[in-house]
């Protein structure tokens, strides 16, 4: 479909969800992991959005996994939901990938989809974040 049309039907809903939420005030978060070249070996990728922190991609390069650096990327993208004011933090993750990790840093299971993908789960988690003068 051409660009436009996709942008037209994303702002349809923005102006609707606005009229009944109010403005999201969408704020990507973007953190990247880079190796002594320069080279992007993680990141996470996200926005605050109603208050709220949305993980969207976490991931490392296999070279730099089990040292830390998943906890840190998300402890600083929860730092920054927190300058913004923001209460919690959710995303979603697979079967195969994280959910012990994100369990370790205090995300819970509210919702599971069965057999997606196909032999696997996907699961909805959620944190609160700590209130200070929210």
């Amino acid at each position: 479909a051409p660009y436009e049309d996709v942008e037209t039907v994303r702002w349809g809903l923005s102006r609707f969800n606005q009229r009944h939420a109010g403005d999201d005030s969408f704020t990507p978060v973007t953190l990247l992991l880079r190796d002594s070249a320069g080279a992007v070996i993680g990141g996470l990728l996200g926005g605050t959005y109603w208050n709220w922190l949305y993980v969207e991609v976490l991931w490392l390069d296999d070279t730099v996994r089990r040292q830390g650096w998943g906890s840190r990327l998300l402890a600083r993208a929860e730092a920054i939901a927190a300058e913004r004011k923001c209460v919690a933090v959710h995303l979603d993750t697979t079967s195969f990938q994280a959910r012990g990790f994100y369990e370790r840093n205090g995300y819970h299971v509210w919702g599971v989809l069965d057999d997606m993908p196909p032999g696997h789960q996907r699961f909805f988690m959620a944190k609160r974040l700590p209130t200070t003068d929210h």
